[in-house]
């Protein structure tokens, strides 16, 4: 029996019933990718008994995730239950002699070894390489943003540069790459959730490294198996702020999307406008306070639900570690980022304000009514530091309802 969850996120019936029902009577702890190793490394989350998938295994208990007729790529998120919890359990179908040449998790941290048939279904896997939307909205908003992030002067020899696997995101890289081309540029890692497109990049010698904590598709699965260059990293290296070092303090340029952002530049990713839990925090909230310019692109609207609104539904990744938000409809500069703002006037690139931003976007949605909540909170968002960043509230109203004035 479920009794709590500790997570990144939820989706579906599950987020919809913690979200209107609090279908677990306590609430569900959201926290980052890196805030989860910083929690379970410092104490705070303590792991009895950690069932660890592999598609590959040896008789001790060296595991990988990239060999065998399961493979699926990086096994950068087990890496600390595996090192911290009481019992470790290794659940595989497919056993390789002593020792596994290559080792993503050691044997000193293995239990127990269980052969099944089949760890899933590889065809769920998405096949060949993660494409470029063909959006034209999503495309204007990549050739947008991808203008601002080469007139800021971060896309130089040497960069660092991390995406989401979204289209839109995808897209981004496809303009940089051009730009790359065009000027030889040559950038040091691209790191976060590989791609396909991204192993391309690395392939053909625009990127010298990627990072990879979690791999998407079977293009990136055969790239971390085959290519030295493509390197396995576990989540903490990843993205913990409590470690000596880690990656995304590393990033000159992040890519984030949002669910909904605000006047204060703070992003949502996790609740939807109807106060339903439908996301994620994921890396962004780590990545953004990491990398020297975040930008977030993000249509204006989706089925005429706004995403640049007044307040948040619920605080992410918190504005101050937001620099430029890009949309269909224009570009907007964090104040406090005056030094990007000289850099795009420079280079005649038009922007507007927030406000003008939302005031665009209200016209056309009109403002959402607000939500009804209890005073029962359903979930408590936690910062990477493991400070609490926001609450979500039990919901009154299953579904929103909107005023077109």
């Amino acid at each position: 029996m479920v009794t709590g969850l500790h997570t990144s996120g939820l989706r579906g019936k599950i987020g919809r019933a913690q979200a209107t029902e609090n279908i677990l009577g306590k609430p569900v702890v959201f926290r980052t990718h890196g805030g989860r190793a910083r929690a379970i490394e410092a104490g705070e989350v303590k792991i009895d008994i950690a069932f660890i998938g592999a598609s590959a295994c040896d008789p001790m208990g060296n595991m990988n995730g990239v060999d065998g007729k399961s493979a699926f790529g990086s096994m950068g998120y087990p890496m600390v239950d595996a090192m911290y919890a009481d019992k470790v359990v290794v659940i595989t179908d497919h056993i390789c002699p002593f020792p596994l040449s290559k080792i993503a998790i050691p044997m000193q941290y293995v239990d127990y070894i269980v052969e099944v048939e089949s760890i899933g279904d590889t065809a769920l896997i998405a096949t060949g390489a993660t494409r470029v939307t063909k959006n034209p909205t999503d495309l204007l908003i990549a050739k947008r943003a991808a203008e601002v992030l080469i007139a800021s002067g971060y896309i130089k020899e040497g960069y660092s540069f991390q995406a989401g696997s979204g289209g839109a995101s995808l897209a981004v890289c496809k303009y940089l790459k051009a730009y790359m081309s065009e000027n030889n540029i040559v950038g040091s890692f691209a790191a976060g959730g590989v791609t396909g497109y991204l192993v391309e990049l690395l392939e053909q010698g625009y990127f010298k490294a990627l990072l990879d904590t979690q791999t998407f598709d079977v293009a990136a699965v055969d790239s971390i198996r085959d290519n030295i260059n493509h390197i396995e990293m576990s989540v903490s290296m990843y993205a913990n702020p409590h470690n000596k070092a880690c990656s995304a303090h590393q990033l000159d340029v992040m890519i984030l999307s949002a669910t909904e952002i605000d006047k204060q530049f703070n992003i949502n990713s996790l609740t939807g406008s109807t106060g339903v839990i439908m996301g994620a925090l994921g890396g962004a909230p780590d990545t953004a306070a990491g990398a020297k310019l975040t930008v977030v692109v993000a249509p204006t609207m989706r089925k005429r639900i706004p995403i640049v609104v007044e307040e948040v539904t619920n605080i992410v990744t918190p504005g101050d570690t937001v620099d430029v938000l890009v949309t269909e409809r224009g570009i907007s500069v964090n104040p406090k980022r005056q030094d990007i703002q000289v850099m795009l006037d420079q280079a005649g690139i038009k922007t507007i304000s927030i406000d003008d931003h939302l005031e665009l976007v209200e016209k056309l949605t009109g403002k959402p009514e607000q939500i009804q909540y209890t005073d029962e909170i359903v979930g408590v968002i936690e910062y990477r530091d493991g400070t609490v960043m926001d609450l979500i509230y039990k919901t009154q109203t299953h579904q929103a309802r909107r005023s077109f004035d």
